[in-house]
């Protein structure tokens, strides 16, 4: 699947954001912790969320720009932007930099995947530093728990999702997972099968490690948009990884 691929570059990105900002002293002390604390398996859980669910308004909204993303629509994308929408830590902000970060004119944009991936994870109100209350999706980013690495864990996104023994469908079930966090040992696996499309998550269970399809957990480091309502109408601020 091509998002797999953009999903793991959007997370090789941000270590690499993350390793640019952080002092040489801190960071080595944090992977000299990393190194030395015995590794974790499920760390609780992140239930579901979709705040907005009972807003008419967003779910018209929600309705319209689906159609929007299904059908490619770019003029449609282009009028929902917040003028000074955020692009990203270290951005530019505004609909230019959005437009040329997601290749908006090009033949085949990531922004037609990942965007619907977010939407229909459901998501939470957010608080920025500064600004009115926002409605992000999904709601993985906005209700991490503190603590957590969310470079290291992800969320099953999924009710009783199957963890396999191997990367394929036909391997056994090591056991079910509902919406719990886990640390993740490979982020991207192929299928056993060369005809299969399916990637695969490689994490860490109880049983040791399993594997679960990469659409049924995400990163809290993955991108996430936000939209505000003013006067009645929605309009998307931010749509930004690593915020």
């Amino acid at each position: 699947m091509r998002r797999s691929a953009e999903r793991l570059t959007v997370r090789a990105a941000l270590a690499r954001c993350r390793l640019a900002i952080c002092p040489r002293a801190l960071l080595a002390l944090g992977m000299l912790f990393v190194l030395a604390t015995p590794a974790a398996g499920q760390q609780g859980r992140l239930e579901p969320s979709d705040d907005a669910a009972t807003d008419p308004s967003w779910i018209a909204f929600k309705s319209r720009l689906l159609d929007a993303l299904a059908r490619r629509d770019r003029q449609f994308v282009l009028s929902v932007l917040d003028p000074n929408v955020r692009n990203g830590p270290g951005a530019k902000r505004g609909v230019a930099e959005f437009r040329r970060q997601w290749d908006l004119d090009g033949k085949d944009s990531a922004l037609w995947r990942e965007l619907p991936a977010a939407l229909f994870l459901g998501g939470a109100y957010a608080k920025p530093a500064k600004g009115a209350t926002e409605y992000c999706v999904p709601y993985v980013a906005v209700r991490w728990p503190q603590g957590v690495d969310r470079f290291t864990h992800g969320a099953i996104t999924a009710k009783d999702a199957l963890v396999k023994s191997a990367p394929s469908a036909a391997a056994p079930t090591l056991q079910a997972l509902s919406y719990d966090i886990v640390r993740v040992l490979d982020w991207e696996l192929p299928d056993e099968s060369k005809d299969s499309p399916q990637k695969w998550v490689k994490i860490e269970v109880s049983a040791g490690a399993g594997f679960v399809p990469e659409e049924q957990i995400r990163s809290a480091a993955e991108h996430r948009a936000c939209f505000s309502k003013a006067g009645g109408t929605w309009k998307m601020t931010a749509l930004a990884a690593g915020e």
